[in-house]
């Protein structure tokens, strides 16, 4: 069922939950089938118009059941999505609940944290300079940043600027050497250097260019690049550049010390340790992901984000094709690449999907924009690690929350 923008039309589900109590909750307490439609009609009468209508609902209840899945049978607090088939209309869908404890509903268009969709945007700023003729992209990181970069097996006078926005740099990810409980730490602010320090005090992984490896710390660097060059905060940088101009009036980079989520957004949700239950995670301080993943946004700014970036708004063409220029990648999709802070995946239609996505305790994003302009972005409001009772399970629900962006961007 759907409705005009900024109404609602809701339907409760009887499917019994799959999952152990924690979970059982979540399905217990959702109410599924939110879905929202804005812009233009088509006129009816036309067999145009009645085939797209036709289109248009059968794609609506694809990606509805796939949003429902994700809440009934893999155990997420929420589902929500955008989905932009290039035409102006925009359709939202939500399911599950916003709130665990209030059986509150999930915002339409609620504001997320975006993770490392953050990378795109200061991987675009790297590019805008590199079009000023202020970076060049395969110069050594020492050139911009000297004496930083030193380690066992790291030099920076050996890894460009390139390689860290590709992920081939070989430098170890800070995050494999951070507090597993993100409970623990959720309140404490931490500087991008000692995000880098952590890094550097282990051992290079491989030798630069030998490899592609994701790890933050190639962003943390990516970040520090774009303050040296400019003079200015990286967030103000990705403000000024990016999101004003966009018109990205939902997304935001976050101030100094600020822990909570501004405006409707669903809350996000962890576990302390492997198996335990689900627990409120909403407020922490996202300064420990920096550069790789702080930014804020919904799923209808990340399409409209990802939509200007490959129509060519953000970056002049040289630029973009250096962005667009991939080497294969270990991604959450088996036929994905990586280009520099931007991810090619092959859908099952044969639809090639630009993006990125993201993860960060108490939400995962995925999606991107087809080459003909169909645009997707899938949030749910856990990681898929939080709400599995079986490591062997991981893939399975990754592949879920990639599926729906498939089913969304093909159908």
């Amino acid at each position: 069922m759907f409705t005009r923008r900024n109404s609602t039309a809701r339907t409760s589900t009887s499917t019994p939950p799959k999952r152990r109590s924690a979970r059982s909750m979540v399905a217990a307490m959702a109410v599924l089938g939110s879905l929202a439609v804005g812009g233009p009609l088509a006129y009816a009468g036309s067999q145009d118009a009645k085939d797209a209508k036709h289109h248009d609902a059968v794609q609506q209840d694809a990606v509805q059941k796939a949003a429902d899945s994700l809440v009934r049978e893999d155990g997420f607090p929420a589902a929500l999505a955008a989905v932009d088939n290039g035409d102006g209309r925009v359709r939202d869908y939500t399911a599950g609940v916003g709130d665990l404890t209030t059986g509150e509903d999930v915002p339409v268009n609620g504001r997320v944290r975006a993770g490392s969709n953050t990378k795109a945007f200061v991987s675009a700023v790297v590019l805008q300079l590199v079009g000023e003729g202020k970076v060049t992209l395969d110069a050594p990181i020492e050139t911009y940043l000297p004496g930083l970069v030193r380690g066992e097996g790291i030099d920076g006078n050996k890894i460009t600027v390139r390689q860290l926005l590709q992920h081939t740099s070989g430098l170890p990810d800070f995050v494999r050497h951070m507090e597993p409980n993100a409970f623990t730490a959720r309140n404490t602010y931490t500087e991008p250097r000692e995000l880098l320090d952590t890094a550097l005090a282990h051992k290079a992984d491989f030798a630069p260019g030998e490899k592609w490896q994701y790890s933050n710390t190639n962003y943390v660097l990516a970040g520090l690049l774009v303050q040296k060059v400019t003079g200015r905060p990286l967030g103000e940088e990705i403000t000024h550049r990016i999101i004003r101009p966009l018109g990205l009036h939902d997304t935001y980079w976050p101030t100094t010390g600020e822990r909570g989520i501004r405006g409707p957004h669903p809350k996000g949700y962890d576990t302390a340790r492997p198996g335990a239950e689900l627990a409120d995670i909403t407020k922490l301080d996202p300064s420990k992901a920096w550069a790789a993943g702080q930014l804020v946004s919904t799923p209808r700014d990340l399409n409209r984000y990802f939509s200007a970036l490959l129509g060519g708004k953000v970056l002049r063409p040289a630029e973009l094709e250096e962005m667009k220029t991939t080497v294969k990648a270990d991604g959450p999709a088996p036929n994905s690449s990586y280009g520099l802070g931007l991810m090619k995946t092959e859908l099952s239609c044969g639809r090639v999907l630009w993006g990125h996505g993201g993860d960060i305790n108490g939400y995962e994003t995925r999606g991107g924009v087809t080459e003909d302009g169909r645009a997707v972005t899938v949030a749910v409001t856990a990681l898929p690690t939080a709400v599995i009772n079986d490591q062997a399970e991981l893939p399975k629900v990754m592949r879920h929350v990639m599926g729906l962006v498939d089913t969304a961007a093909c159908k």
